[in-house]
């Protein structure tokens, strides 16, 4: 126990601290803190930190912080029971966040810089490759109505310029809906998304769903409920809206993690699609135009224009390790993306090889496959074709 010691520390307490003084301690998952941190931190995760397995200076006061400062509270009474000058940042990094995009220039050269980087220094590895896609996979045709479905994320909100930047310049004309749904968002991210829609200039259509208070006593599989409770929800305001499809920021990384996740985790082959018929609301399509746009030079874009966005919408957990909008655990994600990244130091092809598979299946090979609910075996026709 803190013995009635305050072992929290305002932000406006810690600006007046010498950084030589304190070593500034993020407890949140590496995906979390890969998304945004405060500057001067160092990531050292709960588990981790807990376990010993980082030694921390005892000369140094140490202030620990995580999304809200709920989880950085019960380890700083851990530490301090060891013996640790040791504090948490009330807020946490949620609280940082949002006084830092308070003092952020909102005027019209911001966003010119903004809009610019797309056009020039990202050009290659944003807006081109994201019009190839839609090409390649004819994913927008004339008169469409798009509901562009933003999260708060960094891939989605990208989506979103890329999108403003293809109607400033394609030959014809289709409409676009920026559309935010709120299941239930905190405080702060529902703010984030907010500022970041104005800076960007974009003009969000935002409905409120009651989708977390829904999920919130599930114990099976709540994150997959959460993920097609969402995207029915989607789906329903796209249509009153007239759209005729809804675009979402998965890019090239999501699809070949997905396809890796489902032959390890789910013993299939299968991919992300770039584009699905919707089965429950006729006339409607899904698309992924960041199909082929990496993860990396999302976060360059991201760095180069000092932008910060939410990472996960869920609000029941303080790190946010579980909920993505597919439904699949964030840290089977991270399982795969060490995989994927240990793979790529013996082989640099990996990646493009991985995406590629799915596109050179052989079905002379292949045991058995499942069409349209159907599974065809080789057996069936082995005899026949001698």
């Amino acid at each position: 126990m803190s013995d009635g010691r305050r072992l929290s520390l305002t932000l406006e307490e810690m600006k007046e601290m010498d950084p030589k003084d304190y070593m500034l301690v993020d407890v949140r998952d590496q995906s979390s803190y890969s998304h945004g941190f405060i500057p001067g931190s160092v990531n050292i995760e709960m588990e981790a930190l807990l376990n010993r397995e980082n030694s921390l200076p005892m000369d140094k006061k140490i202030i620990l912080y995580c999304l809200k400062g709920i989880v950085s509270e019960e380890a700083a009474e851990a530490l301090l029971e060891r013996g640790y000058d040791v504090y948490h940042l009330e807020g946490g990094y949620g609280q940082w966040l949002l006084g830092a995009m308070e003092k952020e220039d909102q005027g019209s050269e911001r966003l010119e810089n903004i809009e610019k980087s797309i056009r020039k220094k990202f050009h290659k590895q944003l807006f081109s490759r994201f019009t190839k896609a839609i090409n390649q996979y004819e994913l927008v045709k004339e008169n469409d109505k798009i509901a562009v479905c933003i999260s708060g994320g960094k891939d989605s909100m990208v989506m979103a310029k890329l999108f403003q930047e293809l109607r400033r310049h394609n030959k014809f004309s289709f409409d676009l809906v920026f559309l935010v749904m709120d299941p239930g968002y905190n405080e702060t991210n529902r703010q984030v998304i907010e500022n970041n829609a104005k800076l960007m200039n974009i003009p969000i259509t935002v409905f409120e769903s009651d989708i977390f208070e829904a999920v919130y006593d599930v114990e099976k599989s709540p994150c997959y409920l959460c993920a097609r409770m969402r995207r029915g929800h989607l789906y329903n305001k796209a249509k009153e809206l007239g759209c005729n499809k809804i675009a979402l920021g998965h890019h090239y990384d999501d699809v070949i993690e997905t396809i890796l996740m489902g032959m390890m985790y789910g013993a299939q082959i299968q991919t992300m699609m770039p584009k699905l018929h919707s089965t429950n609301f006729e006339g409607m399509e899904l698309i992924r135009p960041m199909y082929l746009i990496r993860e990396d030079d999302i976060k360059k874009w991201r760095d180069y224009n000092s932008l910060y966005f939410i990472q996960c919408a869920c609000r029941f957990t303080d790190t946010c390790t579980s909920c993505r909008v597919d439904g699949s655990a964030v840290s089977k994600r991270t399982e795969i993306k060490d995989l994927i990244r240990q793979l790529k130091e013996v082989n640099p092809y990996i990646e493009g090889n991985i995406f590629k598979s799915v596109e050179n299946v052989n079905l002379d090979t292949i045991i058995a496959y499942k069409k349209k609910g159907a599974v065809h075996h080789f057996l069936d026709r082995y005899d026949l074709e001698t």
